[in-house]
């Protein structure tokens, strides 16, 4: 079971649960949706709300759920879903259904917003901005380093429920 809670009070060091443990970004419905795995990303304040960054590249499956929905959700998990989170970081949703392979349960947020029950913390977010990177505004050894022509999109996400597990009782579906 999750309790709603103020953004301003999510538990946790922010750099350690997107950049170390990271996270999956979900968009969709319950029905059909796909989720990946990212350790890039921001929390912060834009516009007076709370907000998410997060960056997919172009040829990511996930792209096109977060590009057709008006929400997105990130989901953080303990570390001992690690190994589910790499999974869902190196298969395609186009080819396995991760979900089932990681047996995760679905739920549904704000909006509809699909997220998964063994979550420790979920943030749901109704997408407000997205922009392609400009390779031309990075530097020379940022482009080298991590780009080989698939520039990420960017975008901003209101946070508009955040959600922190309780108990290990699932969510209805």
């Amino acid at each position: 079971m999750f309790q709603t809670v103020d953004p301003k009070a999510l538990p946790g060091n922010v750099f350690a649960a997107i950049g170390q443990q990271w996270m999956l970004i979900t968009a969709g419905t319950a029905g059909h949706y796909n989720t990946m795995t990212a350790s890039w990303g921001g929390l912060g304040v834009l516009w007076g709300e709370p907000m998410a960054t997060v960056f997919i590249r172009p040829q990511r499956y996930t792209k096109e759920f977060v590009d057709g929905s008006d929400y997105f959700t990130l989901s953080f998990f303990d570390e001992a879903y690690r190994p589910q989170l790499a999974l869902c970081g190196s298969k395609s949703g186009r080819d396995v259904n991760k979900a089932e392979e990681c047996g995760f349960t679905v739920c549904t947020g704000a909006g509809g917003a699909p997220y998964f029950a063994q979550a420790r913390v979920v943030l749901v977010c109704r997408k407000v901005y997205r922009q392609k990177l400009d390779p031309a505004a990075m530097p020379p050894q940022v482009r080298e380093k991590w780009y080989d022509g698939d520039y990420h999109e960017m975008y901003f996400g209101q946070i508009v429920e955040a959600l922190v597990r309780e108990e290990e009782t699932p969510c209805s579906p």
